[in-house]
C-alpha cells in the first residue's frame, strides 16, 4: 500500500491525511466469476439504502432459495410477490429478475467481463434494466476490485468532498471529475477514503 500513500501524497496534500489515516480499512475484494451474478443482484439491494437495512433485507431474499444458492434460474421461479414480502421493493423486484433474465438468455455473460477494460464492463450490464452506471460502478470497485474506479453519482461521495476540501455547495460533475483526474490509476482508493471521512 506505500505506493498509493505515496501516490496522493504526490498528487492531492488535501486528501493525503485521510488517506494515510484509514489505509488499514481501504480494502477492495476480488470475487470470482461464479459469484457474480449473486453480487450484482446483492448490488441492487443495496441501492439508496443504510447497510444494516439492506443486508436484513438481502438475507431474507437468500432464504428464498433452496440451500441458499442463488443461481438465475431459480431467481426467475421464485413468485414476485415472495420477493416482495422478503422485503425489496416492486422495481427492485423486478430488476433482479431482469439481471437472471439477461443471464439465462445471454444478454450479459459473466464470465466474459473480467477481460473487459471498465466502460465495457459498464457498458456491457447497464444493457440490464434496472442496472444504471452507479450499480455496475459499485460493481467494478466491490466485487471485481478494480482500483480506478469513482462515481460522479454517488451522493456519499459528493458530500465526502465537501467536508475535505471545504465545499459550500455540492460540487457538479465536472468539479468532482476534474478533481478525479489525478487520483488515476487509484480512484477507488480515493472513493473508499471519502466514504470513511463521512463515516466519522
Amino acid at each position: 500500500m506505500t505506493h498509493i500513500l505515496e501516490h496522493f501524497k504526490k498528487v492531492d496534500p488535501k486528501l493525503y491525511p485521510y488517506v494515510e489515516k484509514f489505509i488499514g480499512d481501504l480494502v477492495l475484494s476480488r470475487y470470482e466469476p461464479k459469484d457474480y451474478f449473486e453480487r450484482i443482484c446483492r448490488a441492487i439491494a443495496f441501492q439508496q439504502l443504510t447497510g444494516k437495512a439492506a443486508t436484513t433485507i438481502y438475507n431474507r431474499v437468500l432464504d428464498l432459495f433452496p440451500n441458499k444458492t442463488y443461481t438465475p434460474e431459480l431467481l426467475i421461479k421464485i413468485d414476485h410477490e415472495k420477493l416482495r414480502a422478503a422485503g425489496l421493493s416492486n422495481a427492485k423486484a423486478r430488476y433482479m429478475k431482469n439481471i437472471a433474465e439477461a443471464q439465462v438468455d445471454g444478454l450479459v455473460d459473466f464470465n466474459k467481463v473480467d477481460k473487459l477494460s471498465d466502460e465495457e464492463v459498464i457498458a456491457h450490464l447497464v444493457q440490464i434494466k434496472g442496472v444504471g452506471t452507479w450499480t455496475a460502478e459499485m460493481f467494478l470497485m466491490f466485487t471485481m476490485g478494480r482500483e480506478d474506479v469513482f462515481s460522479t453519482g454517488d451522493l456519499g461521495l459528493k458530500k465526502g468532498m465537501m467536508k475535505i476540501y471545504k465545499m459550500k455547495t455540492e460540487p457538479t460533475k465536472e468539479q468532482m471529475l476534474n478533481k478525479a483526474k489525478k487520483w488515476t490509476p487509484y480512484k477507488s482508493y480515493a472513493s473508499l477514503t471519502l466514504w470513511r471521512v463521512l463515516d466519522e
